[in-house]
């Protein structure tokens, strides 16, 4: 899943919604795929019915089963979510390199988990967090890369 809008504002009475985009414009949106709003911790689909863009970065949009103005307003504040299928390549590009600690080996890449905002790499049965505040340095050539890992978290 991938946040590409925020719920602004209600807009009318219809049920209608201001949404704000960030990555993407309005028009990138495949009509026919569904948008997800996260409700108690589950994405649930919502398909645009309409959808009217304001500027570059803002759309009005109808959203099925969303009616009136009180429908609408329990969706303001809320993220829009695409279910986007994340390419592997970050996968293949890590997948056989090295992992060190401070210049300590701690293991081979043999997978990722593209957890968003924070994707991990698996090492073993270690899940290791791949951040830039934690490289301390990349080779390549050699398929090394050095981290300075939490302390416990090995």
């Amino acid at each position: 899943m991938l946040a590409v809008a925020k719920v602004i504002k209600s807009n009318g009475t219809d049920g209608g919604v201001l949404l704000s985009f960030r990555g993407i414009e309005a028009e990138e949106l495949n009509l026919k795929e569904p948008v997800f709003i996260i409700f108690d911790g589950l994405p649930v689909p919502f398909f645009i019915l309409d959808l009217k863009s304001r500027g570059t970065s803002k759309a009005i949009v109808h959203l099925n089963d969303v009616n009136s103005l009180e429908d609408a307003e329990e969706l303001v504040g809320r993220e829009v979510f695409l279910d986007i299928e994340e390419e592997d390549e970050d996968e293949e590009v890590f997948t056989g390199w090295t992992i060190l600690d401070k210049g300590k080996r701690v293991g081979e890449v043999t997978g990722m988990e593209p957890i968003p905002g924070n994707p991990c790499l698996y090492v073993g049965d270690l899940l290791i967090p791949i951040h830039e505040d934690l490289v301390l340095s990349v080779d390549p050539e050699a398929k090394l890369l050095d981290l300075d890992l939490p302390e416990g978290l090995i």
